[in-house]
Parts: C-alpha cells; structure tokens; sequence
C-alpha cells in the first residue's frame, strides 16, 4: 500500500519485491511472483501496469524448482529526456542464466507494451548486488572486470577494477565513464559500496567501518571528489538492531536538503530515516516505521507515464 495523507492506492506485490523512484513516479516489481509489475504516482493515485520480463520468468522458474544459486537482477528506472518516455530496464549478468555475451539488457517499451532486448548490451558484468541510479537521461551502473587471482590468499580472493557504466535511455547504448579508484580493488564485501544522487551530482558511498565516505563525481572532468567522510559511531544509538549499524553494508543516501543535511536510510529491516549534519557532525532521527514494511521515500510530482 502507497499512503498519501488518506489517500491509497492499493496492488498485489507479494514477498521480495523493488521499488525504483524516478521524477515522483514509483515503479515497483516484485522478484518471485506472477503478479504484473506497476507505476504508480502516489500524488495523483493515477497506476498502470505492465507485464513481467524475461529474466522474471527465469527467476519464477528456477525458484519453482527450488534452485538457490542464481543471482537476483535489480531493476533500473528512468527517462528517456528527448521524448519523455519512461522505461524499466534490466540489465544482468548472462552466465548465470546460461545466455549468450557477458551481459543481457531488457528494456519495457509503454507504446507496444512488451519487453524487448538491447543489442549490444554492455561488454563488461556489472555489480548487480544493487539498483541502478538514474540522472539526467541515463541510468548508471558499476562494472566488475576481474584482473587477477591474488596469490596466497585463502579462500582464493581475485583481484577486480571497478568502472562506472552508463546507459543512455535515449539511444540505448552504453559507454564506460571512468575508473572508479576510490573502491578497495581487493575488497570480497561488494555490499559496502552503494550509489546516489545527492545535488544533482552521482555520488559513490564506501563504508569502512566506523566510516563511510561519499564520493561525488564531476561529469564535465570524470574526476571524483570526496564530498565528506561520516564517523557512524554515534549513529549506533539510533538502531535498535545495533549490529546492522556495525555492519559492511553502507548506509544508502537519499537527499541533501540545505546543502548541509544529509538524508540518510538505515540498512536495518526498517529502514530508518535519519539526518547527518555536515557542519556539526551530528546525527538526528527523523522516522522510524512502526513495522519493517519497506518504506520508500520520494518527492511528489504530476507525471505519468
């Protein structure tokens, strides 16, 4: 259910399910279910729905058959900004899949109502344990390009170089941005690096506990910038899970409001809300759902698909 004052909208979204946010519009899907994906404006309660992909009905089938190695794609959502269309994208992995090239990329079309496939998709796997974000006309994506087993180690680690990937929503192709240096190259914990747009700018977070740093990345020179660097030491408090505080996970970003608050969502099962004070270096808390349900936070508009 999607709340707006006392107004809702209500739809079937069963077990596991996403919700992607683009220009207020939620787009949701759930992972295991038959039941049709959605778009929704919470606003306007104005919804459409529209059928599930190819790598859905892969996942429905081997989760049927009770198979547990296999990967769980994340939908990407945004807008084509020469035509104004709104597309869902999935791009993943091919090989877990048994499909042919390093990637597979499946993009909805509203005027046919039906899936249909990229090509050439991108020519390097993605880090597919996240969403994709969306800014300005594209949605981005980090690759993995594994360059070397590390010897001595055990278990056996490989050495990986981290790049930003971009679709562009309007032509449909992909192009490689730059290195991502910031990311620890030998790092097995992928779960610590998460995505962002914070200002209108992408933004990469690393924790390291008890830190978390947030990158900010200049699209005119491909250079990245530290935007602040959070000691999450006092944050602990705030959770009553304190180990997710702890945790590798990073904190997903959601907003800068004031230019000196930064929004940040908890990675605990009820995905607290709180503020961190750039200038104080304080944390403040500002929701907590009575239930963990998933909530999700975005700014209302009038679109519509």
């Amino acid at each position: 259910m999607l709340r707006r004052h006392n107004a809702s909208v209500n739809f079937s979204v069963v077990g596991n399910h996403e919700v992607l946010i683009c220009d207020g519009l939620l787009c949701l899907c759930s992972l295991y279910e038959q039941s049709a994906s959605v778009v929704v404006n919470p606003a306007t309660r104005w919804h459409r729905s529209f059928p599930l992909s190819n790598v859905q009905h892969l996942i429905i089938e081997k989760n049927n058959k009770s198979e547990v190695a296999y990967p769980l794609p994340r939908l990407g959502f945004g807008k084509d900004k020469v035509t104004g269309t709104y597309k869902p994208v999935y791009l993943y992995n091919s090989f877990e899949f048994k499909l042919d090239n390093v990637t597979t990329c499946e993009v909805f079309d509203f005027r046919t109502n039906a899936w249909r496939y990229v090509v050439p998709s991108s020519p390097y796997r993605i880090l597919g344990h996240y969403e994709p974000v969306y800014l300005d006309g594209s949605l981005y994506y980090l690759t993995k390009e594994e360059t070397e087993v590390l010897p001595f180690s055990f278990p056996a680690e490989t050495s990986f170089e981290v790049k930003l990937l971009s679709l562009d929503l309007h032509t449909e192709t992909f192009q490689v941005i730059c290195k991502a240096p910031f990311v620890q190259p030998h790092s097995s914990d992928l779960y610590s690096i998460t995505m962002c747009i914070l200002d209108d700018r992408l933004c990469v977070s690393e924790k390291n506990w008890p830190n978390q740093e947030i990158w900010s990345f200049d699209g005119a020179n491909k250079t990245w910038t530290v935007m602040c660097s959070i000691d999450l030491t006092e944050s602990v408090s705030l959770f009553e899970e304190r180990s997710f505080a702890r945790s590798s996970i990073a904190q997903p970003s959601i907003a800068l409001v004031d230019k000196n608050k930064l929004l940040l969502r908890g990675n605990d099962y009820f995905h607290t809300l709180f503020i961190y004070d750039l200038h104080t270096k304080s944390f403040d808390l500002l929701f907590k759902p009575p239930k963990p349900v998933g909530p999700v936070y975005y700014f209302e508009s009038l679109f519509h698909v």
